[in-house]
């Protein structure tokens, strides 16, 4: 069976992107170490050319099997949420590449969605939130177990105002309960005493 035009065009655009991540965060090293760039950045020059032109190949795939029914329009959605990741990364590559010295700490952490819906997970495409990049093992470790202390604590006040509003119920409605007992016995007294004074007023002969 013939692979997907579409799948193999954006596979091979997923690994341009990562290349391109790559060589930015290699030229970023070497100046930092004072060494020479110059052929990193034409190779990623060419490179971000290479993958502006998958992505324009990738949107006339798409709208072609669109248009002439070849896929559903449940999958044309699904492949365009890939394509608009892929239009972000490449926002994102070519902002990097002209910040020069610029670690692409923004790339590292949009190189993610993709793979992962295809159930092929890559380091590079791992989600890296905001307030966890660049901490170490041990304080990723605490931040999660605050996070679930947190969680715990919450979990326990919801039991407890649940449980406190049961009880308000339950008082609620044993005070009606009784309530409506006394109306009950007070009905029957006053049929008592009327019945007591017709008998009473009730003519013997």
């Amino acid at each position: 069976m013939a692979s997907d035009p579409w799948f193999s065009t954006y596979d091979s655009t997923c690994q341009i992107a990562q290349e391109i991540a790559e060589k930015i965060q290699q030229r970023n090293q070497y100046e930092r170490r004072g060494e020479k760039t110059s052929k990193l950045t034409v190779a990623i020059r060419a490179l971000l050319q290479n993958l502006k032109e998958k992505i324009v190949l990738l949107k006339d795939l798409l709208l072609r099997a669109v248009s002439t029914h070849q896929i559903t329009q449940l999958e044309g959605d699904r492949r365009q949420n890939l394509l608009d990741d892929l239009v972000t990364r490449e926002r994102l590559l070519q902002a990097s590449f002209k910040n020069e010295g610029a670690e692409p700490d923004l790339i590292r952490s949009s190189l993610m969605r993709e793979e992962a819906k295809r159930g092929a997970p890559n380091p590079w495409l791992l989600e890296e939130p905001e307030e966890t990049r660049g901490l170490g093992f041990d304080e990723l470790r605490q931040q999660q177990q605050k996070i679930i202390q947190e969680i715990i604590d919450d979990l326990a006040n919801l039991v407890e105002n649940t449980d406190e509003k049961l009880r308000t119920e339950a008082r609620r409605v044993n005070l009606v309960d009784r309530k409506s007992t006394s109306c009950g016995m007070i009905m029957v007294i006053l049929l008592l005493l009327v019945a007591i004074v017709v008998i009473a007023v009730w003519p013997t002969n």
